[in-house]
């Protein structure tokens, strides 16, 4: 499912800003990007995902800023900018050179001016940083709960379609054979003509007819994984991988629905039925 969020954390030193967002995947696909200054801190950032998120493709982009008060100046470091003023001076000298040397030529020579940063509390900012990421993680658990209440939602009406769909099935299925009987009667005394048919024989085939197209086998696993997905969902633990495997099997039975069918009307129903399963599984896909 899809989702985002946001959150920040800060102290008298810093602020962390973090954002998660993520779209849909059987898996879970994590990227992870940080600033250099939190680089230490992936693998917890990693395993703070982890215990909220279980699948999809989720990125999480974190970004710290320097607040006032921070532990970071700037350095005038005197005697090395000494060296540089005397070794050009030096150098006009023996070359004939006029000398003019500003200050800001001066300072962006090398290690003229440093960042200093005073040693940081890696604890403090382990600490900032997981505040930052699971206020993001709260809010992006939470999207995709309101977009999870709607799958539910979704796919317990098509549930509710294809188990309507069985019902037509199991309609139709005395019909078929029926049919069937008085086809093959009404043939049968065509080419016979004025002699009587064999209604032994006749009652044989219809009962070897009946057995190719029988459904029931089909049509009760069906209503099993219709119970079955719909349990599942009333779960609130890790369902996703289970309600694909249940679409899968639901899938294989309306096949076998389809190739036992002898029956435009029935045909069209186990046709109907792929099509509503296959949205189902669609759907499934982007259920944790």
């Amino acid at each position: 499912m899809t989702g985002f969020g946001r959150a920040e954390a800060a102290d008298g030193n810093c602020r962390i800003t973090a954002e998660v967002r993520g779209v849909n995947h059987r898996y879970l696909d994590l990227g992870i990007k940080l600033p250099r200054r939190l680089l230490a801190f992936e693998g917890d950032v990693r395993g703070w995902v982890k215990e909220s998120v279980r699948r999809g493709k989720v990125d999480i982009y974190v970004s710290i800023e320097e607040l006032e008060g921070e532990s970071v100046k700037v350095v005038y470091h005197r005697a090395l900018a000494q060296q540089y003023t005397q070794a050009l001076h030096d150098m006009a000298q023996d070359f004939g050179l006029n000398e003019g040397t500003d200050v800001m030529s001066l300072a962006r020579l090398p290690e003229v001016l440093t960042m200093d940063r005073a040693e940081e509390d890696e604890d403090a900012l382990r600490a900032l940083l997981k505040e930052a990421v699971s206020g993001a993680l709260a809010g992006f658990v939470a999207a995709r709960e309101r977009e999870g209440d709607a799958l539910v939602a979704d796919l317990t009406d098509k549930l509710a379609q294809l188990e309507s769909m069985v019902d037509a099935v199991e309609e139709r299925a005395p019909g078929i054979v029926e049919d069937y009987r008085a086809r093959l009667l009404a043939k049968v005394q065509e080419i016979l003509a004025d002699r009587a048919a064999d209604e032994a024989r006749i009652l044989t085939e219809v009962t070897l007819f009946a057995d190719r197209v029988c459904t029931d086998e089909e049509t009760v696993r069906l209503r099993t994984h219709i119970r079955s997905m719909r349990a599942e969902l009333a779960k609130t633990d890790e369902v996703g991988r289970k309600l694909d495997f249940i679409a899968q099997e639901m899938n294989r039975e309306a096949n076998t629905t389809l190739s036992k069918s002898n029956d435009i009307a029935t045909s069209q129903i186990a046709v109907d039925m792929k099509t509503c399963i296959e949205k189902i599984r669609e759907q499934v896909q982007n259920i944790e």
